[in-house]
């Protein structure tokens, strides 16, 4: 099976805080409003998107992990536009593997920024 594009949902139940969190987390405004007032996406990387979409019954049950070269680099950008993250979690055996920040969204999904060791 070869994938060409992916998308990433995340349930949640009020749409303009999420939204609202979510501009903040990533630095920036959706790049496409899908539906007004209930689905909106975030172009992430050439081939993927993640999505904020109302769906109440789903929300808070989702973990979305977003890989960068710098996880310092990218929890000061985040901790500026008022996000803070949970304690940091060593990856793989040993911490080996890389390291991550999760952020908690007001709907108690996880986004987690990772950075891997080469």
């Amino acid at each position: 099976m070869d994938i060409d594009y992916m998308f990433t949902a995340v349930p949640v139940r009020d749409f303009p805080i999420s939204v609202d969190w979510y501009t903040r987390l990533l630095g920036r405004e959706a790049d496409v409003l899908a539906i007004p007032d209930q689905e909106t996406m975030w172009q992430v990387t050439p081939t993927a998107l993640l999505y904020v979409l109302v769906d109440p019954a789903r929300a808070g049950y989702t973990v979305v992990n977003l890989a960068v070269a710098d996880l310092d680099t990218a929890i000061t950008e985040i901790g500026s536009r008022g996000i803070e993250h949970g304690p940091l979690i060593a990856v793989g055996p040993d911490g080996a593997t890389g390291r991550k920040a999760p952020y908690t969204d007001p709907d108690g999904n996880t986004v987690c920024v990772i950075e891997i060791n080469a």
